[in-house]
């Protein structure tokens, strides 16, 4: 097990924005992902960090609900004319 429980991490950056996804272990030896936003509050500098977690019994639905959010964003993006969103830029 690693720091606080991780087991995988990874992360990427983001304009002022680092999103982390990461793979924990409780005490118990269950998995869960925990994604984690964290930037710096522009009044104070200090980093503000927001978490969601994810449990293994809900990751099936979490996904196809995630992925019905993408469908709509990239579907009213076109609608719009706005530029394609990030994936789509790559398949280009």
């Amino acid at each position: 097990m690693g720091l606080r429980g991780e087991v995988y991490s990874t992360k990427f950056v983001a304009n002022d924005r680092t999103y982390f996804f990461n793979v924990k272990e409780n005490t118990r030896g269950d998995t869960y992902l925990n994604v984690v936003e964290s930037k710096i509050a522009q009044d104070t500098g200090r980093f503000i960090r927001q978490s969601i977690i994810v449990y293994p019994e809900d990751l099936g639905q979490f996904v196809r609900e995630f992925q019905k959010a993408l469908d709509f964003l990239k579907v009213n993006a076109s609608k719009k004319g706005d530029a394609p969103m990030p994936d789509e830029q790559e398949e280009n």
